[in-house]
């Protein structure tokens, strides 16, 4: 009887867990597919609302370190000016992997279709956390 109110307790927390991160899981996605759509409707505004608005959020590109919510936006700004420029986003998430309840870690491609400018793309690795129950981009590699 121990034994088998073991097993059970056992079955049920597996399944609690499992099904606890699939749902963390498919709420980061629901963040990049978010983020995609902003930025294919041409809205980069929108699409920074899935950044940490912090002076400690920290993007890292071909050209180095920027620091904070307001220069990250600023950056987008001035590297994407035109709808041309900003082309056609598709993501390809490579895989993720939550190293907390409230920290996840996500490799993905990118690509920009961009008939007039040429496409461009390459990999990033992004750092969410949840805070105060929404997941935030913390940290993002692009390159």
């Amino acid at each position: 009887m121990k034994n088998s109110f073991l097993l059970c307790f056992f079955i049920l927390f597996t399944l609690k867990s499992v099904a606890q991160s699939t749902n963390e899981r498919n709420e980061v996605l629901s963040v990049l597919a978010r983020q995609n759509k902003n930025w294919n409707d041409g809205n980069i505004s929108a699409f920074m609302e899935d950044y940490w608005k912090s002076d400690s959020l920290m993007f890292i590109g071909s050209k180095g370190v920027v620091y904070g919510w307001k220069a990250t936006l600023d950056r987008y700004n001035k590297s994407y000016p035109d709808r041309a420029t900003m082309g056609t986003l598709k993501f390809d998430i490579q895989k993720t992997d939550f190293h907390s309840k409230t920290t996840c870690w996500v490799l993905g491609k990118w690509h920009l279709t961009r008939p007039e400018k040429g496409d461009v793309g390459g990999y990033f690795t992004l750092v969410l956390k949840k805070i105060n129950g929404k997941w935030l981009i913390v940290s993002d590699h692009t390159s």
